[in-house]
């Protein structure tokens, strides 16, 4: 028989550190001679990233790491990275952390070995997207720091050798650059490009040039793409074809383009067959053979079928509706990185004959979430559909309290966080978070909204945000927030909103309505947020090169729209602030530096609104380090049971200035 517990309060064996144990997740997977590899995070190690295998046998293979410390298998390139690693030859390249060179690790021997030259300024010249090149060749996109400001950054293509021969140059024919990819005759390459302001899911072109027999790229032509139609994906077929993902009709769908430039959708469909290109080397679709070709549907595996244009869920995956974008083909099947509404992310591998999946990686994290699971501690998200109130649907996933020992007193109602994901191009799945499991273990609700502005749900969804950052995602979280409190599922005086990075913006907003507008939240986390959008954009600017021209689109072009840029900066609404808030930061973060929230604390001084501001050393964007995902997790809890008046048991005190 539960015990009634006021929500807030319960106790949980899901703790602050079984959430960051279980942060380890995968990424970055490839077959490498018939074995399944991948990079795989490290919490317990500082968040280092380590490269490990698979020796394929689906029958309880063992798992190897390949790197130890202090190899640290990541890239700077674009800030979030693009694919560290790749086979080649006898030996596996892969980018280091520390001084962001590529390494080549003899697989023999095991010995590791630079292979780029050290640059002038630590970490000055960055790469990504490893692909293979011509015989013996390692074709990457290059990025060089050119100067003082985080702008300041030049990117070309280039082929790098085992033997450690300076790079040689390709081609640069963009700001923005995929890695070049070899016909199967090695006669043409073929990569992505595009060029401030527009971000890679606003508009990207699809290149093509011959190479000649010293290697050298001819002048490029391109077949595909253009200002408003995006790329996300490219693979050669044939000598003579491409196969890609491009979105002319408002959704990703996959084409057949030929050398000559014509393109034929292989199965219109209304739906999302790829998604935004945040990390250079994503794979969202493999060739399968026989016209068939494993994609994923808005997230869920399937097979689209050229012979009769069908796409179809795979059967045996549909209690995996969450796969990363990181197909491979793979014993007669294919494996990628699924997660699903109890299971957190895992390797796993589709037998598309026998309609099964077999999960691969190491089975503690597993046999944990199986115990948590029957024991009833996770909860099972709930899809749901709100609507504004000017009509627009807005989809999100409910994470109700859950508790096999616990229940809420009668005639009370739980505490509810609105949880706003990044990018603002990003979107929540139905799956398991331990994150979320956290607070609802202990009897707090989360809902994890998908607002306007999400991809998944085509380009006009994605474009409901054009110049209505702000506006547009405060209005849709605060939608949900409303309708679960009119439902009598949230308590309306113990709502909280929390997201970070452009998460960490809406949060803001949210919480500092402009006037005569009100916050229905009584509460914010905002965790390495942007605050002051006139001081983050622009080539001057607070940010990264990436994002620099992001909020062209988001807010709109400048100097046009300058008061729009301050009207919306939480930073200079800070007066009609409606209550306590819990900043959390990484002071060696590039993207949203800690500058932007030291500056909105400051302004919090003595104005009598608790508030707590935790700083984390050694920390980029998001949290890495298994202490700083335990601090931050213990604080946030400890800062809702002080706003909301409960006392969550084993948890430090957070310290709130006035």
């Amino acid at each position: 028989m539960p015990m009634i517990s006021p929500y807030g309060t319960w106790s949980s064996p899901i703790s602050a550190a079984v959430v960051a144990e279980a942060g380890g997740a995968p990424q970055w997977l490839g077959v490498v001679d018939g074995e399944l590899w991948w990079a795989e995070s490290r919490p317990a190690e500082g968040g280092r990233v380590t490269l490990v295998r698979s020796d394929g046998d689906l029958d309880g293979g063992e798992v190897e790491q390949l790197l130890p410390a202090p190899w640290n298998v990541r890239n700077r390139v674009h800030e979030y990275g693009g694919r560290p690693w790749m086979a080649i030859g006898d030996a596996v390249a892969f980018t280091h952390w520390d001084d962001q060179r590529v390494y080549a690790l003899d697989r023999a021997e095991g010995s590791v070995r630079p292979i780029t030259p050290e640059p002038e300024v630590p970490q000055g010249i960055r790469y990504a997207d490893l692909r293979p090149g011509r015989a013996g060749e390692i074709w990457a996109v290059r990025e060089t720091s050119t100067g003082p400001r985080r702008t300041d950054i030049a990117r070309d293509l280039v082929s790098l050798t085992l033997d450690g021969r300076p790079p040689r140059v390709l081609a640069a024919t963009h700001h923005f650059l995929t890695a070049p990819q070899l016909s199967p005759d090695g006669r043409h390459a073929a990569w992505l490009g595009w060029d401030h302001p527009a971000m890679p899911w606003d508009g990207t072109e699809l290149c093509v040039a011959e190479v000649g027999p010293d290697g050298a790229f001819g002048r490029h032509r391109v077949l595909a793409g253009g200002r408003e139609i995006a790329v996300c994906q490219l693979e050669w077929e044939t000598p003579d074809t491409l196969l890609a993902l491009l979105d002319p009709d408002g959704w990703w769908n996959l084409h057949r383009i030929g050398l000559e430039g014509t393109a034929g959708n292989l199965a219109p469909v209304a739906e999302e067959l790829g998604g935004p290109l945040w990390k250079l080397g994503l794979q969202w679709f493999a060739p399968l053979g026989g016209g068939r070709h494993a994609v994923l549907r808005s997230g869920r595996l399937a097979v689209l079928d050229e012979r009769g244009g069908t796409v179809t869920d795979v059967a045996g995956a549909r209690r995996r509706p969450a796969w990363s974008a990181n197909l491979v083909p793979f014993a007669g099947g294919v494996a990628g990185i699924a997660a699903g509404p109890q299971q957190e992310g895992t390797v796993v591998v589709a037998d598309l004959g026998a309609d099964t999946l077999t999960e691969l990686g190491e089975t503690a994290g597993r046999e944990l979430t199986g115990t948590l699971v029957e024991q009833g501690y996770l909860p099972v998200p709930e899809e749901r559909e709100f609507t504004t109130a000017e009509g627009e649907r807005v989809p999100a996933y409910l994470y109700h309290p859950t508790s096999p020992e616990h229940t809420g007193p009668d005639g009370e109602l739980p505490p509810y966080l609105i949880h706003v994901h990044g990018g603002p191009t990003g979107r929540n799945f139905p799956v398991l978070d331990l994150d979320f499991a956290f607070f609802t273990s202990r009897g707090i609700g989360v809902a994890a909204v998908n607002y306007g502005g999400s991809t998944g749900y085509g380009r006009r969804y994605r474009e409901r945000l054009r110049q209505q950052w702000g506006v547009v995602d405060v209005a849709d979280c605060a939608a949900v927030a409303e309708a679960l409190v009119a439902e009598g599922v949230a308590d309306p005086d113990r709502l909280a909103v929390r997201g970070g990075s452009a998460g960490g913006f809406t949060s803001a907003a949210s919480m500092t309505p402009a006037p005569p507008a009100t916050a229905c939240y009584r509460a914010g986390t905002i965790k390495f947020p942007i605050l002051d959008l006139t001081s983050w954009t622009g080539e001057g600017g607070e940010t990264h090169d990436f994002e620099s021209r992001y909020l062209d689109s988001l807010i709109g072009p400048l100097p046009e729209t300058a008061d729009r840029y301050r009207a919306r900066s939480p930073l200079h609404r800070t007066d009609s602030l409606a209550g306590p808030v819990l900043f959390l930061q990484g002071l060696d973060d590039e993207i949203c530096p800690p500058e932007q929230a030291d500056r909105f604390v400051a302004a919090l001084e003595g104005s009598g609104i608790p508030h707590g501001y935790l700083t984390f050393a050694g920390e980029q964007h998001g949290f890495r380090k298994a202490e700083t995902i335990i601090a931050a997790l213990e604080a946030e809890l400890s800062f809702y049971g002080q706003v909301f008046g409960f006392t969550p048991p084993g948890i430090p005190v957070v310290d709130l200035r006035r």
